[in-house]
């Protein structure tokens, strides 16, 4: 039978309201559980503060669930699209809790630890939508203090389905919570630096003040981690994490990225200044500046168009300006700024012309043409000459003779590729690997260009790697309620099945008991994944049977509509047909029709009863008892013995009577 110790509150009503279904997450100051309102019949997310955080008997600390209320009602009143709402609060067990909007999706750490780092428009678009949830708070006077990617969530799309981040929904969480159990705690410590050191701006480590700036840099450090996959300061304590971002400014994204745009560089470097006063004010400004920042960038095209000819000449191709033609992502209508908001894009400036509008330079050269100067005539000729032997020089160049054709490189071996490359004199370069089921690890799965595409001489091939077939350890999910379970397969892509529900004397109904692969087994995605959920707690309880004789267990088990098993016997000093041991154990749940195994008593070892018949009497009783036997004695003892029972080489349990007749 499969068992789990399952979470105290899991399963119990708090309230006589909120049903505990399974526990999302803990973190330092909190645990987050999946429970069900019964009265409204929805699904919320229930988030208990820990005793240690702030229990109600700890010195210092008789406000804290005033502080807290307080702060709850504040976030209440928060109304955005990207803040997670907050449906309502109370105390259990002594402790505050708060009741939320269940956020189906994941944090993004959880991304971040998927995918290491993002592409600057998936960050931008995060960070957008981050900055609107925070700007919402600022304008209420409401500072979060703790921006960081576990306070971030990515939720579905509000179109519902699968979408990709920049598609994404982001929802904040967790405003007004840090404060709350600063202000807690400044009586026992002076003042806790409640933030997490990577996120924390040099202000909080220096004197504790927070204001909307403090946001401000936070998100930009978040930024930067999403650009680059990593924060700017590590260090072993985290007191030496925090001093960092008051003595260094936070490096470029572009120093550990190479190629990211110099905008993303000068965004982050505005968010975190290490003097507030150069900060963006408040989340609002900063949000308007990424926004001008993702307007910014796009896919610049160039083309050529040929100018106007001059005279009776052969016509000369120059290259127009590059100009962008991509426009950028449309961004959720929450997130946007207001009409004339946005900077308009620059535009071209027109190049000085001519009267007739032509550029100044072909209107100069038209003009000596159409002169009476038959040497300048023929100087310029030349001229023309040259400049169009260069032009066709230059054009074979730059259209044919810089290029070569691309190597055939996949399917290689990494060090094959490489090897091949060098030959050739290109550059490689590596695009995100990715999981392929029939391409070994560090297998080469594509390469751009392609085999036999030009190529510059001496160019780069950027080449995509296999990380081999994609397998990774089946997650726990016993002992969550099944919405949550499904949630938490669906999101590594696994297909759930359920299969047949089974008792259990430690989950209540409707939880998972089991999976069919076990948590940890290596599974694929898409693999199909058996769930077992609970019925609860079998109808029957199994008695206690130790002790009782083999007939009068039969007789219990029967009357309960349990079957018993051919029972097994064992060597014990206990009498015969005694039970020593059962299965299920006394106490057990079992439904009507279960199996019970006994394990009997096949009573002490024997021993055989010597011969003693024409023994002196007295010498056969000392025989006798000397090896354990209980004798009596008849007739004459001091005769010899004539007869003996149990017969000599009888087999009888140790210590048993043996009688003696003497005469």
């Amino acid at each position: 039978m499969d068992t789990q110790v399952a979470d105290t509150l899991l399963g119990s009503l708090i309230d006589g309201r909120y049903r505990i279904r399974g526990r999302v997450a803990r973190g330092g100051m909190a645990t987050v559980y999946t429970a069900t309102d019964e009265r409204l019949e929805r699904t919320v997310a229930l988030k208990t503060i820990h005793a240690t955080a702030g229990a109600p008997g700890r010195p210092g600390l008789a406000g804290f669930v005033d502080r807290f209320t307080d702060e709850a009602k504040t976030i209440a009143r928060l109304t955005h699209p990207n803040v997670v709402a907050v449906y309502d609060q109370g105390t259990h067990a002594g402790m505050p809790y708060l009741v939320m909007e269940y956020v189906r999706g994941r944090t993004l750490r959880e991304v971040l630890a998927e995918r290491r780092r993002l592409n600057p428009d998936e960050a931008l678009a995060i960070t957008e939508q981050m900055l609107a949830a925070i700007a919402a708070a600022h304008r209420a006077g409401l500072v979060h203090r703790d921006i960081k990617p576990e306070n971030v969530l990515v939720a579905e799309a509000p179109s519902g389905g699968p979408a990709n981040l920049v598609d994404g929904v982001v929802k904040v969480t967790d405003f007004g919570l840090a404060r709350a159990v600063e202000a807690s705690t400044d009586h026992d410590n002076g003042g806790q630096l409640m933030a997490t050191v990577a996120y924390v701006a040099p202000e909080l480590v220096t004197d504790g003040r927070a204001d909307a700036r403090t946001d401000v840099y936070s998100a930009g450090i978040v930024l930067f981690e999403m650009l680059t996959g990593r924060v700017p300061y590590e260090g072993a304590r985290p007191i030496d994490i925090a001093w960092q971002h008051v003595d260094r400014d936070v490096p470029a994204p572009s120093t550990l990225v190479p190629g990211l745009p110099r905008v993303l560089d000068d965004l982050v470097a505005r968010a975190t200044r290490r003097d507030p006063a150069a900060r963006p004010a408040d989340a609002a400004a900063l949000l308007a500046e990424v926004q001008v920042a993702r307007d910014g960038l796009g896919t610049a095209n160039s083309h050529t168009a040929m100018l106007p000819s001059i005279a009776d000449g052969p016509a000369v191709s120059q290259p127009t300006m590059v100009v962008s033609t991509v426009r950028p992502p449309d961004r959720p209508t929450w997130a946007r700024l207001p009409e004339g908001g946005t900077p308009p894009r620059g535009r071209r400036r027109a190049a000085p012309s001519g009267g007739d509008g032509l550029p100044a330079q072909v209107a100069a050269l038209r003009a000596r043409l159409s002169g009476g100067d038959s040497g300048g005539r023929l100087a310029i000729a030349a001229v023309v000459v040259v400049l169009g032997l260069v032009a066709a020089l230059g054009g074979w160049w730059f259209g044919v003779g810089r290029y070569t054709t691309a190597p055939e490189l996949v399917s290689m071996s990494k060090v094959e590729a490489e090897s091949q490359a060098s030959q050739g004199g290109f550059t490689v370069r590596y695009a995100e690997p990715r999981h392929d089921d029939e391409v070994p690890r560090d297998g080469v799965l594509a390469q751009e260009p392609a085999s036999a595409a030009r190529i510059l001489k001496g160019g780069t091939v950027t080449l995509t790697l296999s990380l081999g077939p994609d397998r990774f350890p089946m997650p726990d999910v016993v002992g969550k309620d099944f919405d949550l379970a499904e949630a938490d397969l669906d999101n590594v892509q696994l297909k759930v099945v359920k299969g047949p529900t089974r008792y259990d004397d430690g989950l209540p109904e409707g939880m998972v008991v089991a999976t069919r692969p076990e948590a940890g087994e290596e599974v694929k995605p898409g693999q199909e994944i058996t769930v077992f959920l609970s019925k609860g707690r079998a109808p029957i309880t199994v008695p206690n049977l130790v002790g009782k004789s083999l007939n009068e267990a039969r007789g219990i088990i029967g009357q309960l509509g349990l079957v018993l098993v051919e029972p097994t016997y064992k060597e014990s000093d206990k009498p015969r047909d005694e039970v020593l041991g059962q299965s299920p154990a006394d106490g057990s749940g079992v439904e009507k029709g279960a199996q019970v195994r006994l394990e009997v008593s096949e009573g002490p070892p024997q021993v055989t009863v010597p011969r003693v018949v024409d023994l002196p009497c007295q010498q056969a009783k000392q025989t006798l008892e000397s090896q354990g036997f209980q004798v009596s004695v008849q007739f004459n003892p001091n005769a010899v013995a004539r007869f003996q029972n149990p017969g000599e080489n009888t087999q009888v349990p140790p210590g048993s009577q043996v009688t003696i007749g003497c005469f």
